[in-house]
């Protein structure tokens, strides 16, 4: 099978689980996989991707000689390079011959990057010089808030992959004849289980998310203070972010008010998601788009919530409502705390019978059409075929 090069630009993330879990995943499918990084990162990060890590190329330290190698074959970027807008130029040319030169030496066969930014860019030049195809992953901002020359990114690609099918057809409308797939991300559903039927919930919710935006944290504190005084509900939110000092703010005056509970744990892996997600009584991600337009596309955490058997309150937006049926949890409208607020009630007074098989409704689902083994075969077929 092929050797792929991933590119990408910062690595590990937090909240970026997507990419370790794809490279172990197309591993583990056959493919050798080698990671070329611009910035490899020293925060907070999952567990696993601390071994991708290790071995990856920094594509800032390859050696001035891997762009001399490919120096003669440099003019087959060119075109691509001088259409390109958003990067300087000759930065652009000069560290995709940097990558080219490491990829050969690589003896790499394909050439994939995440996002539609930077990465994607440096990939197809460093393709056209060595004739590699190249694919890239599209997400969210790369494409809805910050997108750089997106359409020529998609006339070039071998391959593009959308992660959902709302993203696949606004990726038609910028570039009507661009390859494009559609592989929703996968979770690993053997590593994300449900709490056994013996146990009971441990009566709170939970969101987990960064703290921005487009993961509607503002509209699940808007929906609080709308049942107050009616339903009570008990919430963790995990993560952290821009608008912690806000969220912190609003947290302490609902708790002030005496009515609702709510803890602020911040950042936690998914270690921690792994061993205590099952015990909550159910999820709450009421996802929609930010101001400046960036969005959760295929958020992963609503198919983890559901491999591990908990309801789940969202959004009717972009991939999750390919996910969410009305078997498995709530959907409302994005930007909508009434609708919200309503469907957290009607989880938090459900019979725990009810709950209980709308968990395992959504486990069913997710083992069905969203695990990791099935975005890699789907992945690798892709690359396979390039």
């Amino acid at each position: 099978m092929k050797t792929i090069a991933y590119v990408l630009t910062d690595f590990p993330v937090l909240s970026e689980t997507f990419v370790g879990n794809e490279i172990r995943a197309m591993q583990a499918h056959g493919h050798r996989v080698v990671p070329f990084v611009f910035h490899l990162r020293d925060g907070p990060a999952q567990p696993a991707d601390r071994e991708i890590a290790a071995r990856a190329h920094t594509i800032g330290r390859i050696a001035v000689s891997a762009a001399f190698r490919v120096a003669p074959l440099a003019w087959r970027s060119l075109s691509l390079v001088c259409r390109q807008k958003r990067l300087p130029r000759r930065s652009l040319l000069w560290t995709g011959m940097k990558l080219a030169g490491a990829i050969r030496d690589a003896k790499c066969d394909h050439i994939h990057a995440h996002f539609a930014g930077g990465a994607a860019a440096h990939a197809l030049v460093a393709g056209r010089i060595t004739d590699l195809p190249v694919s890239f992953t599209c997400h969210g901002h790369d494409i809805y808030a910050e997108p750089e020359d997106l359409e020529i990114k998609l006339a070039e690609a071998d391959r593009v992959v959308a992660v959902c099918r709302d993203m696949e057809d606004d990726l038609k409308q910028i570039a009507p004849n661009a390859a494009i797939s559609g592989i929703p991300c996968g979770t690993d559903t053997t590593r994300f289980e449900p709490r056994p039927e013996t146990e009971h919930d441990n009566g709170r919710f939970l969101f987990i998310g960064r703290l921005v935006g487009q993961k509607g944290i503002d509209d699940l504190l808007r929906a609080l203070r709308l049942l107050e005084r009616t339903v009570p509900i008990r919430l963790d939110i995990v993560g952290e972010g821009p608008l912690h000092e806000t969220v912190s703010r609003e947290t302490e005056f609902i708790n002030q008010r005496g009515f609702h509970e709510i803890r602020l744990l911040g950042q936690r892996n998914a270690d921690w998601l792994q061993a205590e997600g099952p015990r909550y009584r159910g999820v709450v991600l009421p996802f929609k788009t930010a101001a400046d337009g960036s969005r959760d596309t295929g958020p992963l955490v609503v198919k983890e919530a559901m491999a591990l058997g908990l309801p789940v309150v969202s959004t009717a937006f972009m991939g999750v409502k390919e996910t969410v049926t009305e078997e498995t949890g709530f959907l409302v409208p994005p930007a909508s705390p009434d609708a919200l607020a309503c469907a957290m009630a009607q989880l938090a007074t459900m019979p725990d019978e009810h709950r209980r098989q709308m968990g395992q409704a959504g486990r069913k689902r997710v083992c069905e059409h969203f695990t990791l083994a099935a975005q890699a075969r789907a992945l690798s077929g892709m690359v396979e075929a390039a």
